[in-house]
């Protein structure tokens, strides 16, 4: 059974920063691009970052500078860094991983939230 388990989601001031971990079981996510995504009430699910099998990453331009994707395939974990964080980046972050060579296999974590107030 595979999953994915968001952490370290909660609240912090604009400004901020958090560090959200996704931990993944029942796959190896070496080969696997590991992706962070994340969605507003009534709005669709929108790229944050992405990190390929090997190492590529690829941002939306409304965290680039802000926000870095990073894994560590030993511990089958693949990281948010969020800083500068702002208002606007409050929503419920999800973990994704999709097969580097069959994207059918393609899992999602069950979210963490970030909120971003003062």
């Amino acid at each position: 059974q595979v999953q994915l388990v968001e952490s370290g989601g909660g609240l912090v001031q604009p400004g901020g920063s958090l560090r959200l971990s996704c931990a993944a079981s029942g796959i190896n996510t070496s080969i696997y691009t590991m992706g962070w995504y994340r969605q507003a009430p009534g709005k669709e699910r929108e790229l944050v970052a992405t990190i390929t099998r090997g190492g590529s990453t690829n941002y939306a331009d409304s965290v680039k500078g802000r926000f870095t994707i990073s894994r560590d395939n030993a511990k089958n974990t693949v990281y948010l860094q969020l800083v500068s964080l702002k208002p606007e980046d409050t929503t419920v972050y999800y973990c994704n991983a999709v097969h580097s060579l069959f994207p059918k296999f393609n899992y999602w974590g069950q979210g963490t939230q970030v909120t971003v107030s003062s």
